[in-house]
């Protein structure tokens, strides 16, 4: 069982592809050439169009809890600009998180943390990206659908964003 204070005590480096579910560790699987340009053009247009109070970022750790500790780490997390050096990074930081292989479990952790915006983002058959993006309800602390995007997202929740996701 790993605590947080020991995963806090391990370098960035021995963390880089790791995830902690409740005390156990689970390794990421390595991302292709291709998701990792994905994230990447996703995150610089929500980082772009996030405004000053918001930034977008690959490869944060987010701290779902601490006991037992649940470290997870989305491909892409907007979280407010004031906390750039909070360390880690927690749910009431978090404005949206965005994952590419994502889990039914995934999401409810997610939810049941309060983080009112959660993208989906799967690759069709046809090479081209899906984009399914869910808001929370406060009340149920469980995501209901909101906008489907192929390909290009032309999102205005949480804030109006467009990315062409094609070309990649």
């Amino acid at each position: 069982m790993i605590t947080a204070e020991q995963y806090d005590a391990w370098s960035a480096d021995q963390c880089a592809d790791l995830e902690i579910v409740e005390g156990e560790l689970v390794r990421n699987p390595p991302r292709s050439k291709r998701e990792q340009r994905l994230r990447r053009t996703l995150a610089n247009a929500l980082d772009a169009a996030a405004g000053p109070d918001w930034i977008a970022g690959t490869g944060i750790d987010l701290r779902l809890q601490d006991v037992p500790l649940t470290n997870r780490r989305p491909d892409v997390v907007v979280y407010r600009a004031d906390t750039i050096d909070v360390f880690p990074t927690r749910p009431e930081h978090t404005l949206l998180v965005v994952d590419f292989a994502p889990s039914n479990d995934r999401a409810t952790q997610y939810a049941k943390a309060g983080i009112a915006f959660y993208w989906r983002v799967e690759q069709a058959a046809t090479g081209v990206p899906i984009v399914y993006t869910y808001v929370l309800d406060p009340a149920s602390r469980t995501y209901r659908d909101s906008e489907v995007f192929t390909g290009e997202v032309k999102a205005t929740a949480p804030f109006p964003v467009a990315v062409q996701l094609t070309s990649l």
